[in-house]
């Protein structure tokens, strides 16, 4: 029996092994590095750069509000359809990430790794310059965007009450539930960045997977709740008081913990762990080390 000390598949030709590393799914630490770049690359571009990018990502993500009234509107009345209409959530976030704007629980995870490979004063500065100002960026886009919905004849009287109802929705929960529910949906909007660069060809389905389960399980997002939220205050059923103070606060707290303190800082905890010296394959070792064999 034709066998090897290894444990590795013998007669394997050269292009054959070639092909076997090539469908290989890329390690943590590959993850890792691809997102820390594209962090990196996020904390050097331009304020005037990341608020015209962050306000079209505000005005984009009304489209999660947008397809779920439509679609609430539209179906019939009845708890199984309310399970169809929820994927109109992910309307908003496809369109954010598949057009590469910026959206503020995405640098959570991408803006927060450069920050905890080099913890410098500097890199923290960076950071805060970055999530004030898409954060900034992205509310101003909901708020107009959700004005705008309101105020303009755009939507029949059922299109706009279906917009209430899911205001209405979310200030069911007080500031304890919304903070919670924050700390969940950042973790989950921070597990989603972190697969796609594996399945880059099955990105859409990735992102339509996590936020549709965000909709189902009424998790609170600091950007398409504003748009939800702020419907109601310009509507005059809801103070700018308890905008801020039991929606806005309590999510963007629990959205920053779920996405950085969590996911962010245990993933860059097992990074640190496993950090070490790339493994070589025998027919990579130099020939100094196979005549010691």
């Amino acid at each position: 029996m034709d066998t090897q000390k290894d444990g590795k598949t013998p007669n394997l030709s050269a292009q054959e092994k070639h092909d076997v590393d090539k469908n290989q799914p890329p390690r943590a630490a590959v993850l890792h590095e691809i997102i820390r770049t594209q962090g990196d690359q996020e904390l050097e571009r331009s304020v005037a750069a990341l608020w015209w990018s962050a306000l079209a990502a505000g005005l984009t993500m009304g489209l999660s509000l947008m397809a779920m009234g439509l679609l609430n509107s539209r179906l019939p009345d009845a708890e199984g359809f309310k399970v169809i209409a929820s994927f109109g959530y992910c309307a908003g976030f496809l369109a954010v990430i598949l057009a590469r704007q910026q959206l503020f629980t995405e640098n959570t995870l991408t803006a927060v790794l450069p920050v905890m490979t080099k913890p410098t004063l500097n890199n923290f500065g960076r950071l805060l310059r970055l999530w004030t100002v898409v954060l900034v960026g992205n509310l101003c886009g909901t708020l107009l965007v959700a004005y705008v919905m309101l105020h303009l004849p755009i939507f029949d009287t059922k299109t706009d009450m279906a917009f209430l109802d899911i205001g209405r929705k979310v200030m069911e929960n007080d500031a304890s539930k919304m903070f919670a529910k924050g700390i969940v949906s950042g973790w989950m909007i921070a597990t989603m960045v972190w697969m796609i660069p594996s399945m880059e060809s099955a990105k859409m389905w990735i992102i339509i997977l996590i936020t549709y389960l965000m909709a189902l399980g009424d998790f609170t997002h600091i950007v398409v709740g504003s748009a939800e939220v702020s419907y109601l205050v310009f509507a005059g059923e809801l103070s700018w008081s308890d905008f801020w103070l039991v929606f806005a606060g309590p999510t963007l707290a629990g959205n920053i913990i779920g996405g950085s303190f969590i996911f962010a800082l245990l993933s860059h905890a097992q990074i640190r762990s496993e950090s070490g010296p790339p493994k070589q394959d025998a027919d990579q070792q130099p020939d100094s080390q196979k005549l010691k064999k």
